[in-house]
This record gives C-alpha cells, structure tokens and sequence, in this order.
C-alpha cells in the first residue's frame, strides 16, 4: 500500500465513521439537515463501493442540553447521565428517520470502557458489530453516558472510535468535526492558520499544535482527535479529520480529494491484542522493577518474573491491566497480571521456582507474561 490517500481510500472495505457535537447540533438542538445529508453520503457509498460503515456518533449530551435549555455542560456526573438520557432517543430517532429514506436500517450500541475492558465482553461486542454488518445494518455506537462514571469513561468519542476502529479491523478512520482539520494554529482565531494535510507521524509537535484547538461542546477538541488517530495509527490504520459541514464531505472523500488531514499509518502495526491490552484497559496498579528486570523487559523482550520485582503498588486482581516502572518511576510497560496484589507481594523477590513454596500453589511462571505486556517505547 502507497501512502497517496487514493491508495488508502481505494482499499477501505470497512470504515469507522466519528461524528463530533459541532457537527452534528446547532442552536435549535440536533440539527436534522447535517444528519440527513450525512445518511444519504453514507448510504449512496454503502451502495455503490460496498463499504462497510460503523458510526460513533456523539450528540446525546448535546442534544439533551437544548431540550432541557441548558446552555452548559453539567459539572456533576449525574446530571450529564441524565441530560444523555433526555438527548439518547432524539438522536437515534434522527438517526433512524434519516437512514429509513434509503432503505437502511440502524442499530443503537452503548458501551462503556468497563465493557471493552473485559475481554469477553470486548468479543461479544466485536461479534454483535460484526453480525449487523452482515445485516447490512449501520451500528451506531456512542458511549453508555447514563450509566457512565469516572473510572470507566473513555473520555470522549474520539478514543471511542479508536477503540471501535482496533476491534472492527477497520481500514480506515473518518473523524468529522466543524473545522477543515488540523491546523498550524486555531483558524477561529488566525486567519492566517494554515491547514496541514498530511501527518506522517504524531510527534509532541502535532501534539502541541493540537492541545491549542478545543471543542465547546464535546469533552474533545483537536487533542483527543490527533490522540486517537495516533492510537489507530498503531494498529496499521489510517485517519482523515475533516469537516463534517460540508456537503457530501465523505464522498468527496473517497473521490481521493485533499480534504482535511491525513494520518498516516504506522508501517509495523501493533496487534490488536497488544492495543487492547494497552488502550483498552485502564491499569489498576503499578509494579515497580530492578534494572535487570528493565533490561530484559526492554532490551530482551521477556516477560516480567517475580525475582525484578521490588515494590507493589495499588489493588489489583488477575487479569487486570497494571503499569510496570523502573526505580526511577519512569514508565516501561503495561501489562496483563497473572496474580493479584497480595499474591505479588508475597513473591516479589523471589525465583519463579519458590513461587508455590511462598504460596502453597503456583499459576504461571511469570507475574506478567511477553505476549499481555506492551513496551511504552511501542505506544
């Protein structure tokens, strides 16, 4: 594969779609002719290229802010659960009117962080995706707000469809919001910013660039857009940000026109597990380890023995996502725990082979095995 947008755009099967707030709301509420304008684009692309289309539509927030005439986002997180409550079923009835007129039919998908964070249900949730796209049946996924708390929010639909993106095996992330892309600077504030149309790697630059540009109705602005194209720039997938105002912007798209800012992919992507693994699992604790363990994490590519452990940190069970450090609390990895918390406390130290001696039995030989740890350098 060439890195010209046509050669990315011609081998795009399958695609995941983001829709901002600033997209899709106005003054009065939702507004209605952006989301039917944007079904028949989909639609008539469905139609004539085949495509699969996974939807991560914000909106729900935004949405129930005008019927309840709010003018700003509660502070308190049962209030934003009621408010996505009220604004849930007028966007997913816009979304089905508007879909209905070219035949096509639309499934509602809430999810949490907690959902993907476990494993089986991350699998559930691929093969239900995967079943109404069989269907031909447009899943629309947006974040389970209502039921949402701190510890389990993604923390904005961006990251969302970068999760959505690795679990679909998507070819391709289209992420719409009210500005043409990335910019130089904020072209609300400069005219003299200029757009730039290819991004050949986030860099602390990009990410400064983008840290500049916030969004006044969603979590994200252009931060967490320019995040989570890096996230799915690890899986081998490619980003355009673009503005999702304009008419028959997907198609135009797919014409191979210049529209908005390409992500480029990275050419040895990260396995799926390994960023599940990484993104989709927010860490519970954190093993700090010796300068010989550091080494073989990673110089060697091993996995994390009980002898390089020397310090635990924070409550955690097996099977969660913890954070390895090196004395110096720098970050080295993250990684799937083979024992709980008090079970590493008592092994830390100690030889795999005196590890059922300290316990009285013995799952694995390692507390964090090669194939669940993935290196910090590698996100």
């Amino acid at each position: 594969m060439g890195d010209s947008r046509k050669d990315f755009l011609h081998s795009a099967k399958r695609v995941v779609i983001k829709i901002g707030s600033g997209v899709l709301t106005g003054k009065e509420g939702l507004n209605q002719d952006v989301i039917r304008a944007l079904s028949e684009d989909i639609c008539h692309l469905t139609e004539e290229r085949g495509l699969e289309v996974i939807l991560v539509s914000s909106g729900a927030i935004a949405s129930g802010l005008k019927k309840m005439g709010l003018s700003h986002r509660p502070q308190s997180i049962s209030q934003q659960q009621a408010v996505a409550a009220v604004g849930q079923s007028s966007l997913m009835l816009a979304y089905e009117d508007a879909f209905k007129r070219y035949g096509r039919k639309v499934a509602q998908v809430l999810v949490t962080r907690d959902d993907l964070a476990n494993r089986r249900r991350y699998l559930n949730t691929r093969n239900t995706i995967f079943t109404l796209l069989n269907w031909k049946v447009i899943p629309i996924i947006n974040e389970n707000d209502t039921v949402v708390v701190d510890e389990i929010k993604f923390g904005d639909n961006d990251n969302l469809s970068a999760m959505m993106a690795n679990l679909a095996g998507a070819h391709l992330v289209i992420n719409l919001t009210n500005i043409d892309g990335l910019f130089d600077d904020d072209p609300r504030l400069n005219r003299d910013a200029h757009l730039i149309p290819l991004v050949g790697k986030v860099t602390g630059k990009i990410e400064k660039i983008a840290f500049s540009m916030p969004g006044p109705l969603g979590r994200g602005g252009m931060e967490s857009k320019v995040k989570a194209a890096r996230d799915v720039a690890m899986c081998g997938i490619p980003t355009i940000i673009a503005n999702g105002l304009k008419r028959d912007i997907i198609s135009t798209i797919f014409e191979g026109r210049e529209e908005g800012t390409l992500f480029l992919p990275q050419t040895s992507p990260m396995r799926s597990r390994k960023h599940w693994i990484a993104f989709a699992k927010s860490p519970k604790g954190k093993l700090m380890v010796d300068r010989g363990a550091e080494d073989a994490l990673v110089k060697k590519g091993k996995s994390l023995l009980p002898s390089g452990i020397v310090a635990v940190y924070g409550r955690f069970t097996i099977g969660n996502s913890v954070r390895i450090v090196n004395r110096e609390e720098e970050d080295l990895a993250v990684g799937l725990v083979n024992y709980d918390s008090a079970e590493v406390e008592k092994i830390l130290g100690l030889k795999s082979s005196e590890i059922e001696k300290a316990l009285g039995y013995k799952h694995y030989d390692e507390v964090i095995h090669k194939d669940n740890l993935v290196l910090i350098r590698d996100l």
